[in-house]
């Protein structure tokens, strides 16, 4: 059995998830992601050369994720996303709400993990995802949408661009671990 395989069993599939697109169709659907979906999102992180987040299939590792997932899950003001097309999982990011004191107590929505699948690079999936991520921010009433992208990724960067973000500030990081 393969490493994604085993994690997929490992998942303790919800049984109750159902695919919201027609397997027929190439009509993208952007839904909140379940335990199912955990182990074709872990290995669109895994093929990712650029990311250098380490993601791995590796079924010794698939409890971190679906602890992960549960604490996302769980989280009034974290919410995962996959984008689904003829009923793979074709993409996937992550939206948090956040509110600070600063603009008198304003609130905004962060989008991380952003990833479509390699082979299905621009097809339309990333900016559907998108679009869903903006349409979550004015349901919150949220002043602003905003991410981060890795500095290496121009083609993400033009992207992000093309609808609509705007490069505003230059951010910091510090590993932890």
């Amino acid at each position: 059995m393969g490493a994604l395989s085993q994690l997929q069993e490992s998942a303790d599939i919800n049984q109750g998830a159902t695919m919201t697109t027609d397997p027929a169709s190439d009509k993208v659907t952007i839904r909140p992601a379940t335990r199912h979906d955990v182990p074709a999102i872990v290995a669109m992180f895994a093929s990712d050369g650029l990311g250098g987040h380490g993601d791995t299939s590796e079924p010794a590792v698939a409890p971190a994720y679906l602890a992960a997932f549960d604490w996302i899950e769980a989280s009034p003001d974290n919410w995962l996303w996959v984008a689904e097309q003829a009923g793979e999982v074709a993409g996937t990011c992550q939206t948090t709400f956040v509110r600070s004191l600063t603009g008198r107590g304003a609130s905004s929505l962060i989008i991380e993990a952003v990833h479509t699948r390699n082979d299905l690079r621009g097809s339309g999936i990333g900016a559907a995802m998108m679009r869903h991520a903006v349409d979550e921010g004015r349901r919150l009433n949220v002043r602003l949408v905003q991410l981060a992208s890795n500095a290496s990724r121009k083609d993400a960067h033009r992207f992000y661009e093309r609808l609509g973000f705007v490069q505003s500030h230059l951010g910091f990081k510090m590993k932890m671990g």
